[in-house]
């Protein structure tokens, strides 16, 4: 049993990608206590999206994978995607969790790491880096760019 369903975890992406062009993988943490309300917020912000979000993930440290199928090529749909991944990340900070559990936080959340940290947190951040990279060549415009960034799709 315990083979199959790790057999079944590792296979998950690999089968959500061939049901449309565009996989779009995230994390979220959230205690383990809370992982099925997480779940449950997942399923029912894609449905408020019209969007198809499959989960998995790590139960034993609460990092969930919620997975968007779609198709990049879809302007409108995608901008859906974009708002039901910005519900996923504030549930899984109103639950306790986080934005990120292994994944870390690059461009693509760096508009969300606010959320979690707070004005404070962020300025603290900031003046670390600017500390360590005063000439900023260390990651150039990314998690402190100015600029919108826009989310990096994995394509089949």
């Amino acid at each position: 049993d315990a083979a199959a369903l790790k057999t079944a975890r590792r296979t998950a992406l690999s089968a959500l990608a061939r049901l449309k062009p565009t996989t779009i993988l995230e994390d979220a943490t959230v205690p383990r206590s809370e992982i099925a309300k997480m779940v449950k917020a997942i399923n029912e912000i894609a449905v408020k999206h019209n969007v198809d979000i499959c989960t998995f993930g790590h139960a034993g440290d609460g990092n969930l994978h919620p997975t968007c199928i779609t198709d990049a090529r879809d302007h409108e749909e995608m901008e859906r995607v974009e708002l039901a991944f910005a519900d996923i990340f504030a549930a899984a900070i109103d639950l306790g969790g986080t934005i990120t559990g292994e994944h870390g936080v690059g461009a693509m959340k760096a508009p969300y790491l606010e959320w979690k940290l707070k004005k404070e947190g962020i300025d603290a951040m900031r003046a670390i880096k600017q500390a360590f990279d005063p000439n900023n060549i260390m990651n150039p415009g990314k998690v402190f760019a100015k600029e919108t960034r826009k989310r990096v799709v994995v394509s089949s």
